[in-house]
C-alpha cells in the first residue's frame, strides 16, 4: 500500500511540474520570447495544454470571469498540494499503524 502512495506522490509531483511548464511557456509566448511558429515550440505547447486542459475545464467553470487572468493552474496546483499532503499523512498513518 505505502508503494502505491508514494507512486501517487511521485505522479503528482511530476503533474505539478507540468503545470508550472505550461504556465512558464504560456507566458514566454505572451510576451513574444518564444514564437509559436518553431514546430518544436508549438507542439511542445500544444502537449502541455492537452494534458492541463482536462484539469482546468471544470474549474474555469466554476471560478468567476476575471478576464485576461486565469486562476485555474493556480487551483489545479493548490488541489495537489493538498492531495499530497493527505496521501502524505495516510502513509505516515499506516506505517505507524496509528488509527486514521
Amino acid at each position: 500500500m505505502l508503494t502505491l502512495i508514494d507512486i501517487a506522490l511521485v505522479l503528482l509531483n511530476v503533474l505539478s511540474l507540468i503545470i508550472l511548464a505550461q504556465f512558464v511557456l504560456s507566458l514566454l509566448i505572451a510576451f513574444n520570447v518564444v514564437n509559436t511558429y518553431n514546430d518544436f515550440v508549438r507542439q511542445f505547447y500544444n502537449g502541455l495544454n492537452q494534458v492541463t486542459e482536462p484539469l482546468y475545464r471544470p474549474i474555469r467553470r466554476v471560478l468567476p470571469d476575471f478576464g485576461q487572468l486565469d486562476f485555474s493552474p493556480m487551483v489545479v496546483l493548490l488541489l495537489i498540494r493538498i492531495a499530497g499532503l493527505v496521501l502524505s499523512h495516510l502513509a505516515l498513518t499506516i506505517a505507524t499503524g496509528a488509527p486514521l
